[in-house]
């Protein structure tokens, strides 16, 4: 364990971020599951709007250095994809 002062901050902001960033993965997941299943399912309107929060929730990931740039126009891309080839 940490014994300088800095560094037991440093822990304590560490835990704080490593919870915020699981929370926003989960949520991510979450939304491409809805997104996808909503495509599945042939509701292209409530498809539609769920990949815009999905596309939002990746793009705010992908600025804010949670996952890479890249990865984030992949899952759009693939998300969009899917609700193409369903309607």
């Amino acid at each position: 364990m940490a014994n300088h002062k800095s560094a037991l901050k440093r822990v304590r902001q560490t835990k704080v971020r490593t919870e915020r960033n699981r929370q926003r993965k989960a949520t991510i997941k979450s939304l491409r599951k809805e997104t996808l299943s909503a495509a599945e399912s042939g509701d292209v309107k409530t498809a539609s709007e769920s990949l815009s929060k999905f596309s939002s929730a990746v793009d705010k990931a992908a600025k804010k250095g949670l996952i890479h740039k890249s990865k984030a126009a992949n899952l759009k891309s693939k998300a969009a994809k899917a609700i193409a080839s369903a309607s």
